[in-house]
């Protein structure tokens, strides 16, 4: 019974192909959750696929109806060993985005797992189907290696809706926050820094979209007869833009600012280099708030983007002045920033800068979340990674997207521990995703051997007051 044997049985799983077929089984069922026509196919991914994994692996599994009318069911799934035990709280989707069949390279179907090199191609691949699947399987290699215990108790949330936003997710969580209970969150998704460096992350920047509109007459007139007696929407619009940002995009508007970055932030960015890839874009250096390095910028800082803005009609341009303009744009915010009174702070600023007859969008908005690096389990996280692999993770005190890690950070109260298996070339939510098989192997055992030291060290992790 060692941790050793833990990771030869992981390891064991990925060599003989088992785990190759699982993911293909898993590809091969099409929930895209975001055509509205797949609601059969999201029940029976959860019904057929992952309960019957988790009941054979001892869990006590459950379907859940949505709490909102028409979103996709969701599975709660546990396995107590011990009260007196710690309990972990494990997270996965298994919905995707559309399969933009006919898209693929070299005629690849989006929902068979295809191999080409050390690639496997397929819908979900990357996001989230094999993530998830790592974390089934190397709960199933401690299990093996000890004998049919854990040495913790496990809890599992599988949702199927997370491409469109998650709905009702919230709302279950604050409803079944009895049955979710834990004192940690171990889940994975999204990207590693690098293909070549394990990476633990801590939270999610947040999000906010709003649009701003400017309506100033009915239909456009003739730029000959009416040029330069008529305001134009379009330049009204790019001039209040550019209020609310500077010409390097530092951010104007106090309040959509955040507070400093904390000294542990800090630090645990110190080592932290972004790009860099061969598929990744050239950093701008002189982009963005001034005095912060490139991971400072994008995982402790804020970042306000124009998504679209336009007025008239760019694809066919004609001789008048348009009518009205129209903007999106988005707030990636981090901890400590108030997004809530966004559209306040932009009204306000708006109205100083003479463009109080611009209206502003309520936010829809997901709130940001960090834990603190020198919690007891990112400790126990990243030692027994590092220990593992030989290469100190890197350590994100949030990712610079978002995902909806304020459920369980804030309505679960838990502290989350994220350790993805992508990597950032793995053309998500695009056509031809795929994962590296490498990661996958080094995935799956690090993963057992993360969870074998949960179970070795469960006498002195913190717990949460029930």
């Amino acid at each position: 019974m060692s941790q050793t044997a833990a990771v030869q049985h992981a390891q064991a799983h990925f060599d003989t192909g088992a785990f190759f077929a699982d993911l293909s089984r898993r590809v091969a069922h099409p929930t895209d959750s975001q055509s509205g026509t797949r609601a059969a196919e999201l029940r029976a991914y959860l019904a057929d696929e992952i309960a019957p994994k988790l009941t054979a692996l001892g869990f006590d599994c459950q379907l859940h109806d949505n709490p909102v009318p028409g979103a996709p069911p969701l599975l709660t799934a546990e396995r107590i060993e011990d009260a007196a035990l710690p309990t972990v709280l494990f997270y996965g989707h298994g919905d995707v985005v559309r399969g933009h069949e006919g898209q693929w390279a070299d005629g690849r179907d989006p929902w068979t797992l295809a191999v080409a090199g050390e690639r496997w191609y397929g819908r979900g691949s990357a996001d989230n189907k094999s993530q998830h699947s790592i974390n089934i399987a190397a709960l199933a290699s401690v299990l093996h290696a000890r004998g049919g215990r854990l040495g913790f108790n496990a809890k599992w949330l599988l949702e199927m809706g997370e491409e469109t936003g998650s709905p009702g997710l919230a709302e279950f969580c604050a409803a079944q926050r009895s049955r979710l209970a834990a004192d940690a969150l171990i889940a994975s998704d999204g990207p590693r820094l690098r293909a070549d460096r394990p990476t633990v992350f801590l939270g999610s920047r947040g999000v906010a979209n709003v649009d701003l509109v400017l309506n100033l007459r009915e239909g456009g007139h003739h730029s000959g007869n009416w040029g330069g007696l008529l305001r134009n929407p379009g330049t009204v619009m790019a001039h209040a833009i550019a209020s609310l940002m500077d010409r390097e995009g530092c951010i104007q508007v106090q309040g959509l600012r955040p507070p400093p970055i904390p000294t542990a932030v800090r630090r645990a960015l110190a080592d932290i280099e972004v790009g860099g890839g061969p598929s990744d874009p050239a950093i701008a250096n002189d982009w963005g708030e001034p005095g912060l390095s490139p991971a400072e910028r994008v995982f402790g800082w804020n970042s306000l983007e124009v998504l679209a803005c336009g007025c008239g009609n760019p694809a066919a341009p004609v001789n008048a002045i348009p009518p009205a303009a129209r903007a999106t744009l988005q707030l990636r915010f981090v901890v400590g920033t108030d997004a809530s009174r966004m559209r306040e702070h932009l009204l306000a600023h708006l109205a100083r800068h003479g463009f109080g007859d611009i209206t502003v969008s309520e936010p829809v908005i997901m709130q940001a979340t960090r834990l603190d690096p020198d919690n007891a389990w990112v400790h126990l996280a990243m030692q027994a990674i590092e220990q593992h692999t030989g290469i100190r993770p890197a350590l994100l005190p949030n990712l610079g997207g978002s995902l909806p890690n304020d459920v369980f950070a804030d309505t679960l109260g838990l502290p989350t521990v994220w350790v993805p298996h992508s990597y950032p070339a793995c053309s998500q939510h695009a056509p031809n995703e795929h994962v590296l098989a490498p990661l996958m192997r080094e995935g799956l055992a690090m993963t057992a051997a993360l969870l074998w030291q949960v179970g070795e060290q469960a006498a002195a992790l913190p717990r949460r007051v029930r």
